[in-house]
């Protein structure tokens, strides 16, 4: 069964980190429903919100790949309700 799930990424380097981020964000396409990027340049942070559904396995895979990347952070929420 399917979860709804946001994960959220903060990017601490993102002119070094922004294109690995997407290249794995774009191979997990068919689970991804939605994204929002906030870049906060006097900060030198992007901050980035993707809202997905897939199983857990899925969600873990992806989570895990984008976490294991230097200079990222990443906490994911899964829903507990699951969905077709």
């Amino acid at each position: 069964m399917k979860k709804i799930a946001v994960i959220s990424a903060i990017l601490e380097e993102p002119e070094n980190t922004q294109q690995k981020f997407n290249e794995i964000i774009t191979s997990f396409k068919g689970i991804i429903r939605g994204r929002m990027g906030l870049p906060l340049h006097d900060a030198g942070i992007t901050v980035i919100s993707i809202t997905v559904i897939g199983t857990v396995d899925e969600i873990n895979s992806l989570t895990g790949k984008l976490g294991r990347m230097d200079s990222v952070s990443v906490k994911t929420s899964i829903s507990k309700k699951e969905v077709e």
